[in-house]
């Protein structure tokens, strides 16, 4: 149905089913409602530049993505987070912006975004812990909100995060119940925010057992298969090897698997492993029962989340920074188990000495 059919059925003009549907003032209530009720039963969807004229704004909201980390869009937490957002831009009438920027020139990229008003309001992704992006953007006046937190920014802000120390330290303390002294962290990179939470509440679940960290069971990087394989083929080679790992990713929790099978181990018998798990639309952990033990938490509900409040703080600008802290599930799999005893004999593969 288009616009004239909608006003023909309405029994209203053209520029007042038109105007009604674009917020102007002068439509009554009573008429809005009638107008907005009849377009959804209709699923009529209004003219995005022609509300962008009728409100003042662009109608729309950009993700910046550095090319130094243009590998996120082929990630499938970036892909799940897109999807959430979107869906709640979809509902708003709203399009997304993606560009891509070259290292050193954000600055300039974002003040030519606040100079055109192509957008209404920012995203900004993978926050370091000293992150200048929070304050060139606050300074522009742009609404935007970050996906995660910067640790030593102390300005008030607008996120949507994790709890990744929390997590971190839950999982690390249920691999101690089962025994667990020797567990390695493969990390993401730790001048990452997130990636220093879960540093964090890994060390401080060690701390309050008594257990002293050892930096040779420690590993940081990109988030990678050969990170996890690597990681672990080194840690399982040293005299005395770790008996559970925790990382950062399933991806890097799949490099594991592989070096403790190629070690002639068994995962969850011999070796545990505790990865984060994302809830991913496109990398599922397992089927009917998780093959990981993971800490989980929906990237795509964190990006509707942070949709959802981006386009509250462009309606309401004075509604203040806004700020949710999402927990994560401890998801029990087959990755786990209790610690071998001292001197027990580990699985060896057929075909292995």
């Amino acid at each position: 149905m288009n616009l004239k059919e909608l006003a023909s059925h309405l029994n209203l003009s053209q520029t007042t089913v038109s105007r009604a549907l674009n917020g102007y003032p002068e439509v009554n209530k009573a008429t809005r409602q009638r107008v907005e009720a009849a377009a959804r039963e209709f699923n009529y969807t209004p003219n995005a530049r022609a509300k962008g004229l009728a409100t003042g704004r662009s109608m729309s909201i950009g993700h910046v993505i550095p090319t130094s980390s243009k590998r996120e869009m082929v990630n499938p937490v970036f892909g799940d987070f897109i999807t959430g957002a979107s869906e709640a831009y979809v509902e708003a009438g709203y399009d997304l912006v993606l560009t891509l920027v070259e290292d050193g020139k954000e600055e300039r990229l974002y003040r030519n975004i606040r100079d055109k008003g192509n957008v209404d309001g920012i995203i900004v992704h993978s926050p370091r812990m000293q992150d200048s992006r929070i304050a060139l953007l606050s300074d522009l006046g742009l609404p935007f909100v970050v996906h995660g937190r910067a640790s030593n920014i102390t300005a008030d802000y607008s996120w949507v995060d994790m709890n990744n120390r929390s997590a971190f330290e839950r999982a690390t303390a249920f691999l101690t119940e089962l025994g667990h002294s020797r567990i390695a962290l493969v990390n993401g990179l730790e001048f990452m925010d997130f990636a220093f939470r879960r540093r964090e509440g890994y060390l401080a679940a060690l701390a309050v057992r008594g257990i002293d960290p050892d930096p040779a069971l420690m590993r940081q990087g990109e988030m990678t298969e050969l990170l996890g394989h690597q990681s672990a083929q080194e840690m399982l080679a040293q005299p005395d090897p770790p008996t559970a790992f925790l990382t950062s990713s399933m991806v890097t929790a799949i490099g594991v698997r592989r070096a403790i099978q190629e070690a002639g181990l068994e995962m969850g018998r011999d070796v545990s492993v505790i990865t984060h798990d994302d809830e991913l639309a496109y990398l599922m952990n397992g089927q009917n029962v998780p093959l990981f033990t993971a800490t989980r938490s929906s990237v795509r509900a964190a990006g509707r989340c942070a949709a959802d409040m981006l386009l509250r703080m462009i309606a309401d600008p004075d509604c203040g920074p806004l700020h949710s802290l999402l927990e994560a599930e401890l998801i029990l799999g087959n990755s786990t188990g209790p610690a071998p005893a001292a001197g027990e004999p580990k699985t060896v593969r057929q075909g292995q000495t």
